[in-house]
């Protein structure tokens, strides 16, 4: 007679104590990021005509802004809470490779594992008429870096993972996490005892073995496993999880929250905590440096996925790819902690 698969528990693990402990840990904590760094573009400004070279709006740009995208928004994130963040990655000998190394300096992350290479650093062009995206234009190069290449970023990896308390493999598909790298650096951070995150795309998705917390949304999982998840009924996860060979599935499901399954066949829900959504840019990133600062600090799997999702809840309130303090989560939770008390006080 087969076991009966566990229901997925809802109610949360986690008391402010529990929380403040936590954050005051991860604001000590060292956490190496390694995977595909970006620098975001914003051209913002008017459209008073039709060009007349073609039936296409013309922007007056009255404003560019820059912002780190990609693994350098997790950094960016790990720095807000706190931590000491290293990034690994590449860039180009390119205005946007300095720019991306300068905005590094400017919050104060560690940026001597940025390797140069000879390729466009990711660029992404956001052209925007007040609030509205016309366009986006990206520069960059994905093929798997070569052989060269990839070996001095597992050098650098070897190295921040020799200094960090947790490591994230922050995949975009533009190549650097190649599967020989990702192997490698796994094995790495396993032999110290870090625990490593995951925040996964189709091409490598079987590849990281071995990770604590893998990390997709529900497209990413579905499109690799080329069938739809049935979230009426998580208790197939676990099966999912396996295949994988990791510690710990987190699903992330934007308005309804995220599912967790553990190895041991244990499943939670956890409730999406946003009060208005603004902008979903950026949100997974903060997901993952949370989760990986959170580990580091000493907290469980399920510990991490609370807290992430609450920063998260506040990250979708800012427009753009945005930070999220630790005061900034402790308010999120004191909201959330107050509304479950009115509900059970009737």
């Amino acid at each position: 007679m087969s076991a009966v698969a566990p229901s997925p528990t809802t109610a949360s693990s986690l008391t402010r104590d529990r929380l403040d402990v936590l954050l005051a840990a991860a604001a000590r904590a060292r956490v190496a990021i390694v995977g595909d760094a970006m620098l975001d573009v914003y051209l913002r400004g008017d459209v008073e005509r039709i060009s007349p070279e073609a039936p296409v709006p013309v922007v007056r740009v009255r404003e560019r802004r820059t912002a780190l995208g990609g693994a350098a928004n997790v950094v960016q994130n790990a720095v807000a809470l706190g931590a000491h963040a290293e990034l690994v990655c590449v860039v180009g000998r390119d205005a946007s490779g300095v720019e991306l190394r300068r905005m590094l300096g400017a919050i104060g992350a560690d940026g001597r594992s940025v390797v140069e290479v000879d390729r466009a650093t990711t660029t992404k062009t956001r052209v925007l008429a007040r609030v509205q995206q016309v366009v986006r234009v990206d520069e960059e190069e994905d093929a798997d870096l070569a052989g060269g290449d990839a070996a001095r970023v597992i050098a650098a990896a070897r190295r921040a993972i020799d200094d960090a308390d947790a490591l994230v493999l922050e995949d975009y598909n533009k190549g650097v996490l190649v599967p020989s790298l990702i192997e490698d650096v796994i094995a790495h951070a396993r032999r110290r005892g870090v625990p490593v995150v995951v925040d996964p795309k189709y091409r490598n998705f079987f590849s990281y073995r071995g990770s604590t917390m893998f990390k997709p949304n529900r497209r990413e999982l579905e499109a690799a496993l080329g069938a739809a998840v049935d979230l009426d009924h998580p208790q197939a996860l676990p099966a999912v999880l396996a295949r994988l060979d990791v510690e710990h599935l987190l699903l992330t499901l934007g308005e309804r929250g995220m599912v967790l399954a553990g190895r041991d066949g244990a499943l939670h829900r956890i409730a999406a905590t946003a009060r208005e959504v603004y902008d979903v840019v950026g949100a997974g990133d903060t997901v993952t440096a949370y989760l990986a600062a959170m580990l580091a600090a000493g907290a469980s799997a399920r510990e991490a996925a609370e807290v992430a999702n609450l920063a998260a809840g506040v990250e979708v309130g800012k427009l753009g790819a945005a930070s999220v303090s630790a005061d900034e989560v402790r308010e999120a939770f004191a909201r959330k902690d107050g509304a479950a008390g009115a509900r059970a006080n009737g």
